[in-house]
């Protein structure tokens, strides 16, 4: 034969083909003579013992799986039919003998063994069924994965499938059928140790059946029909078939189990789309190796002489095209069985293509992209920030966090949030790719912490939502967050954003929240309010100081104008850095000048760690102590500087080198060796036994200093006193006027005329138990409820007007935490400013709860937008009018937020007043230093009865505005050109303090994280004295506690204030023209211990214009070098004045307005310069007792608010008479002829 010649055949085989010199494809003619052949032959060899005739036994292979399947089909139902008619016969044979003996019991003698014989049949049986069932149930633990041994042994069977699968593959290329000698091909020994293992997994499979004909029809079993008997014949007939091995394919669908069972796929949408791509893929896989095997065959009625050859992967490409129904038609069936298979294919591949393809393309493409891991990087830190993420919090986080004024930031930020992000949020994490990355999960969850390493972050930050409509949803969500963290790893340090300050309580409540290890929470509406309380003493300080904690870039001006300078302190940031060792010993104004003038650095406040054993983890930070304050090695400071660079001279300065450099940029680090000093707490130096002549006044005026954290040396006895005694005793400034022995700075013995007063304090409530504010009992809202006739006829001057818009359904915004920097105990009682609110009462009515406990406090009920009601209440000789609102969270609209206190601002400003204040004119009052007589004219750093002038326009009254939205500070004030796109600190009314915005406090996050002492220097600042034992204590009540004074709670008074120092008079005037700013800071500082840090200047100062505008912007840390102008108010830091109290008796409300309750010096609407020149100090005091004598005259119609002395026990409110001629007079200026009524408040305020 031609094809035996050749060695090859070119038609009955398709392997034969790629051998043949014949193509039948191209050339079918040519096949004619071959076609008629009677015998179908396949390549065979001489070395391979296979048949010599080539003849084909395909049919011996598929004859062993249809016998394999048939076989074993037709035994079980044998024996289930056999199984069926046993029992049915037993059935009827028991019944018979049931119904013999029931009616033949007598002639039956074996009735009585008759039931003996079935129980011992089922007897038997019954052990049989014991020993089979062990052995399924053996069988079944072994196939179902319930053990490891299960879960092995079913894992290896679906590897080894796929190994039988990709053996398929190999073999595919070969001939459909050929000889092999199984000891030669190894692919068909390693087939064949596959099927022997599938063959004993079949026979387990099969004893743990329970149905054992459903087993048969599995198509894992017919698969092993199909796959397993072939092989033993292709051994024994020395040959191979192709056949129906791709049917290993199908065990793909399995794929989901196994990894089930492996503990790799979790949730429902992984599983769903394994699934699917399982089984769209195993089918198209046996589709495609059927059409490889018909085609490559070809049809037997043909006598297999119209096979094609194609590869298997081309068929797998013809699958793939016929269920897309695309078709190219470069490849296709010429087969009948192929073309018959195609057809039923396209309706079930079809279908299956239709509806799986776009699942999983749905279910890919809901995905979580940011479902991955972190990684974490050696010597690199990572933090952990969620919450409210969203693109403004992030932006403006990250505008802080990673400012380039900062150290190199080696800490990488992963952001956690359950909301992938929008396309904006996802453009910034890509602009800062190298530091930040983003996870899609939530902190609620275990494995999302787990996936983002919460145990090695260095901390985790949670942001708050600021504009949420339910704050107290807000932060109990937060909380849930904190405790989930806390749960998960107990030591995490975890920075969080509360809005409300009431719900910081049950932060306590978590056993593993501990402040002491950097545990920190951020109360919003605490420290909005105290900034806005600070502005109440100082206007402008908010400004200062939400620029101070934030991260600005310096941005240069060319032009003389206010944005200039302003701007100029705006790049300035608080910085901590530790002392070097060159100014151990040295006490703090000593320091401060020194850095100041040397270092260019301004130093605030130092931290102290008591070495106490009962305090000896407690840290206390000191602001501006004063001269018996005496630093020690590695003490920390707190610096006002442009940048962390700057700041680093102060721990590397030293005196040996760097003491002759005038230019502080080369004050590097030295090799000088730098001795070790250890100091139990601050000491004091034999040098301050000695006074200079620039403090002697002050230090005889001022007494004793007393300090109760700190142990205090005395130079003259060193060694006299035990520890405990000098803690018991505490210690004093050295004088000429006072010995050297150890005294207490509260001493009554040491105070002239204060016996009384000191002893009376032990009796008497005055302070709350923590000595910090003032207290008084509580009160019933109803007797401070003003109306507004009353409010109309009562003298108010100096106070505080706080405008609040709410009503019964609003959010709480806190009045406390406004009320208590005012009534911080640093402050004398008659210093204190009284307050009135004007708002809802229904509102009020709910914030009076936390408010009964605070004296010199009012209510007009009414609203902030009647000009009536503002008129009755004097705003116009108001020293601040804080305007708040509790409904800007309400509204969606973002630009309708603030409509409420815009419009009141705007409200306000457009009042008109009337210049007849007359003898009810306010005078204005700056403080008196410590020591400094309040009589002296000359001696005072502010006249104490300068002439304020009236205020007759409301855009002269000093307002700060809170606002949510920050692009509405644009529609505060109508005369400024600011962009509505303008940053807010970049804004005139912001730059002006009249605007405050919650948004600032959004640095506070990096910064505490950075150093959690600045989040303490903050709250001692603006909250007047609020501490974590405090706030443990509002935890417990929810109020203040009254305590009674004893040296400890009085030594708390003890600590700075913000103040603001006038220049256009008193002992500082000579520098306000023309001085340096430098000179200003060395001369108050040295003289008075206080330390100025900032200046408050008229927008149009630099102008010259005759008629300025009376707005002022705020200048941080000015050069040393800066020019001041008369009209300047310092910002400085003065310390508590204890002789203060002392010369004030009963007074009359005249001199009350003239002294602290009237308009202050650092009005915006001050005296211009000129006008107060020209008034001497003789008209002054002819006036002033010209007003004293007038109100002494005053008749029984009118009564006023007044300050009481400190020593008034019992206290009510002091009534004086007024005359009618001066009745008349203020009902004329009052535009009201209404009897005045008497005033309710007239209870014991403290």
């Amino acid at each position: 034969m031609l094809a035996e010649a050749d060695g090859t055949v070119p038609h009955g085989s398709d392997s034969s083909m790629r051998t043949s010199n014949i193509n039948n494809n191209i050339n079918p003619d040519s096949s004619i003579l071959i076609s008629k052949m009677e015998d179908v032959v396949i390549p065979f060899s001489s070395e391979v013992p296979c048949d010599n005739n080539g003849q084909r036994m395909w049919w011996a292979f598929l004859a062993s799986s249809m016998v394999t399947f048939f076989g074993g089909l037709f035994i079980i139902l044998l024996w289930r039919t056999l199984k069926y008619l046993w029992t049915v016969c037993c059935h009827c044979n028991i019944k018979n003998k049931e119904a013999q003996k029931v009616n033949n019991p007598a002639n039956n003698p074996a009735a009585d063994k008759a039931p003996k014989g079935p129980d011992e049949k089922e007897e038997a049986p019954a052990s049989e069924v014991g020993w089979m069932t062990s052995v399924k149930d053996w069988a079944g633990v072994m196939i179902s994965a319930q053990t490891l041994t299960g879960r092995v042994l079913v894992v290896l069977v679906f590897a080894l499938s796929i190994g039988a699968l990709g053996i398929y593959f190999i073999d595919s290329s070969d001939p459909i059928e050929s000889c092999q000698n199984f000891y030669k091909d190894f692919t068909l020994q390693i087939d064949m140790a596959f099927n022997v293992f599938f063959l004993l997994y079949f026979g387990l499979r099969f004893i743990a059946a329970n149905d054992k004909l459903w087993f048969w029809l599995e198509v894992n079993s017919v698969v092993d029909f199909f796959t397993v008997p072939p092989v033993f014949v292709s051994v024994y007939l020395n040959r191979s078939w192709l056949g129906l091995r791709f049917l290993r394919a199908l065990r793909l669908i399995q794929f989901s189990e196994i990894l089930q069972f492996l503990n790799i796929l979790k949730t429902s949408n992984s599983i769903k789309l394994v699934n699917l791509c399982s089984i769209f893929i195993s089918t198209w896989l046996t589709a495609a190796g059927f059409i490889h095997l018909v085609e490559n065959s070809g049809d037997p009625w043909e006598n297999f002489q119209n096979s094609q050859s194609l590869s298997y992967w081309e068929c797998v490409y013809l699958l793939m095209v016929t269920m897309s129904t695309v078709g190219y038609g470069d490849v296709y069936a010429k087969t009948t069985l192929g073309r018959l298979f195609m057809v039923f294919f396209i309706l079930g591949g079809l279908a299956m293509f239709a509806s799986y393809v776009p699942e999983i393309i749905e279910l890919i493409g809901n995905r979580k992209k940011y479902g991955g891991s972190y990684s974490a990087v050696n010597g690199r830190k990572h933090i952990v920030v969620c919450g409210h993420i969203t693109l403004e919090s992030v932006s403006n986080f990250l505008k802080d966090f990673l400012h380039k004024d900062r150290d190199d930031v080696n800490v990488e930020i992963v952001f956690l949030h359950n909301i992938s992000p929008n396309l904006e949020l996802e453009a910034l994490f890509k602009r800062h790719f190298t530091q930040v990355e983003f996870y899609q999960g939530s902190v609620l969850n275990p494995h999302d912490l787990a996936r983002v390493k919460i145990e090695s972050a260095d901390a985790c930050l949670i942001l708050a939502n600021k504009y949420c409509a339910d704050p107290d949803a807000e932060d109990a969500s937060n909380i849930m967050r904190v405790i989930s963290i806390k749960n998960y790893h107990p030591k995490i340090r975890i920075i969080t954003q509360m809005l409300q300050y009431h719900n910081k309580a049950h932060l306590l409540n978590i056993p593993s929240w501990n402040w002491k290890e950097g545990d920190d929470a951020i109360c919003l509406a605490e420290l909005k309010a105290g900034f806005i309380a600070q502005s109440c003493l100082a206007q402008g300080l908010s400004t200062m100081l939400a620029n101070l904690f934030s991260m600005r870039s310096f941005i240069e001006i060319e032009e003389d104008t206010w944005q200039k300078y302003y701007l100029e302190g705006v790049a300035n940031e608080m910085y901590t850095e530790y002392l070097s060792s060159a100014f151990v010993g040295l006490s703090f104004p000593t320091v401060c000048e020194l850095c100041y003038v040397k270092l260019k650095l301004l130093l605030i406040a130092i931290e102290y760690k008591s070495e106490q054993r009962e305090s000896r983890s407690r840290k206390r930070i000191l602001i501006n102590p004063g001269n018996h304050v005496k630093m020690q090695e590695g003490t920390l400071g707190f610096f006002i500087a442009s940048d962390a660079k700057e700041v680093k001279r102060a721990f590397f300065y030293c005196k040996a080198c760097h003491d002759d450099i005038t230019d502080p940029k080369r004050i590097k680090k030295c090799g000088c060796k730098r001795p070790k000093y250890k100091y139990n707490g601050y000491i004091r130096s034999p040098a301050d036994g000695a006074t200079t002549p620039g403090n002697s006044g002050s230090q005889k005026e001022a007494g004793v200093r007393f300090k109760a954290d700190c142990n205090i040396v005395e130079d003259e006895h060193p060694s006299t006193l035990s520890p405990k005694k000098k803690q018991r005793n505490g210690g004093m400034r050295n004088s000429p006027n006072c010995s050297p022995k150890m005294m207490s700075r509260h001493d009554p013995l040491l105070i002239p005329g204060n016996e009384q007063i000191e002893n009376m304090d032990m009796n008497v409530k005055r302070y709350d138990s923590t000595g910090m504010f003032h207290w008084c009992p509580s009160k019933d809202i109803e007797k401070v409820i003003l109306t507004r006739s009353e409010a109309s006829m009562t003298v108010l001057s100096g106070h505080v007007v706080v405008c609040i818009f709410g009503d019964v359904t609003s959010a709480l915004v806190g009045l406390r935490n406004l009320v208590m920097p005012l009534r911080a105990s640093n402050f004398h009682y008659h210093e204190l400013k009284h307050i009135v609110f004007v708002g809802s009462l229904d509102y009020l009515r709910r914030e009076w709860e936390t408010l009964h406990n605070f004296p010199k406090v009012s209510i007009l009920p009414g609203t902030p937008l009647s000009r009536a009601d503002l008129r009755a209440v004097n705003i116009n000789l108001c020293d601040m009018c804080v305007i708040l609102s509790a409904n800007q969270n309400n509204i969606e609209d973002a630009s309708l937020q603030d409509k409420e206190c815009i419009l009141a601002s705007l409200n306000i400003k457009s009042m008109q007043f009337d210049d007849s204040i007359g003898v009810l004119q306010a005078n204005s009052q700056g403080f008196t230093p410590p020591g400094m007589d309040r009589s002296s004219p000359d001696s005072s750093p502010v006249h104490g009865f300068v002439r304020q002038a009236s205020v007759t326009t409301g855009s002269n009254i000093p307002i700060i505005t809170e606002l949510v939205n920050d692009s509405n500070v644009q529609f505060l004030d109508q005369d400024d050109d600011d962009d509505p796109d303008t940053e807010l600190y970049l804004t005139q009314p912001f730059a002006c303090g009249t605007a405050f915005a919650v948004s600032v406090l959004d640095s506070l996050m990096s910064a505490t994280y950075f150093n959690d002492n600045i989040l303490t220097l903050i709250r001692t600042l603006v909250t007047g004295g609020a501490t974590p034992e405090l706030e443990a204590l509002l935890a417990e009540e929810n109020a203040l506690r009254g305590g009674y004074s004893t040296p400890q709670t009085l030594a708390n008074r003890d600590r700075c204030r913000v103040a603001q120092l006038a220049l256009y008079d008193g002992p500082f005037a000579d520098l306000g023209d023309g001085g340096c700013y430098g000179d200003l800071f060395c001369k108050a500082l040295k003289t008075y211990n206080m330390l100025c840090f900032g200046i408050y200047r008229l927008r149009d100062a630099h102008l010259n214009a005759p008629s300025p505008c009376t707005k002022r912007y705020v200048i941080t840390n000015p050069p040393y070098e800066f020019e001041l102008v008369p009209t300047d108010l310092i910002f400085c830091l003065m310390q508590f004045d204890h002789n203060a109290g002392q010369s004030r008796t009963s007074l009359s409300h005249s001199s009350h307005s003239s002294h602290s309750s009237s308009k202050k010096s650092s009005s915006v609407h001050s005296v211009p310069p000129s006008n107060r020149q020209n008034r001497s100090s003789k008209t002054r005091e002819s006036r002033d007792k010209q007003n004293a004598t007038r109100m002494n005259r005053m008749g029984q119609e009118k009564k006023w608010f007044t300050d009481e002395p400190e020593n008034a026990y019992p206290r009510n409110i002091q009534i004086k008479p007024m005359s009618t001629h001066m009745a008349n007079q203020v009902n004329q200026y009052k535009s009201t002829s209404s009897l005045i009524p008497p005033i309710r408040e007239v209870e014991d305020e403290c």
